[in-house]
């Protein structure tokens, strides 16, 4: 969850989440020391009146400069390559939910269940509960067991959707008429939020997205007393 001011990330709920956050600290030093570096020649080549004949024309300094961008680049783009292939491996899914949205709100389906569905309406501010929060809260929440590979199909009825949970490291476009898979494995229980990233229409602002993810035997609780009710 997000908090007022805050500068960095949410706190990882996942393990791609965490491997995001370890990407942007290292890609966050590279650019740092570079910062640190051009702004020391600048006031180098300001402050001093001083000039050196074997800088001005040196074939060592221009393989240098020529060199070493070419190094940052791939140190940048390794890890960058690896949390890519990680976000995209589906490893046998534990579960797999169909989250499709609509203008303005979510449905989910269980699609390992035979009747576990329902729609996810954001719950307004006059009807919230103290410790709720404004724009954020859904009268149903998505439910997932904590450790366990989980598949979302994301798809749209109407307009272009985003499905997206920061803390979850996950965000994929919803387009009408096609599928689009995302995975992810919470690794502690919790309740987490999202909002629809993809400019949609007037209330755009008001679909939000709350995964709480809960042992397997409450998860288990709750699926059969919701098929009970359905």
């Amino acid at each position: 969850m997000a908090r007022p001011a805050q500068l960095g990330f949410q706190d990882a709920a996942s393990p791609v989440m965490e491997e995001l956050l370890h990407f942007h600290d290292h890609a966050l030093m590279i650019v740092f020391l570079i910062s640190t570096l051009v702004l020391y020649i600048i006031v180098a080549m300001v402050s001093t009146k001083l000039t050196n004949k074997y800088i001005l024309d040196s074939q060592e300094i221009e393989i240098i400069w020529t060199v070493l961008p070419a190094v940052i680049l791939i140190l940048i783009a390794l890890p960058s390559l690896r949390i890519l292939y990680l976000m995209d491996e589906i490893n046998d899914p534990h579960l797999t939910i169909k989250a499709i949205g609509h203008q303005w709100y979510w449905s989910y389906e269980y699609t390992d269940y035979e009747d576990l569905e329902f729609d996810s309406y954001m719950i307004p501010t006059q009807d919230l509960t103290p410790g709720q929060f404004r724009l954020l809260e859904a009268d149903h929440r998505m439910v997932v067991p904590v450790e366990s590979p989980i598949r979302v199909l994301v798809t749209a009825e109407d307009v272009l959707h985003s499905w997206a949970v920061p803390a979850l490291g996950v965000k994929m476009d919803a387009v009408p008429g096609r599928l689009n898979q995302a995975t992810f494995v919470v690794s502690r229980p919790g309740v987490f939020y999202g909002q629809c990233s993809e400019i949609c229409g007037a209330n755009h602002s008001f679909m939000p997205i709350v995964v709480e993810s809960v042992p397997l035997e409450y998860f288990e609780d709750w699926s059969f007393a919701v098929l009970q009710n359905s």
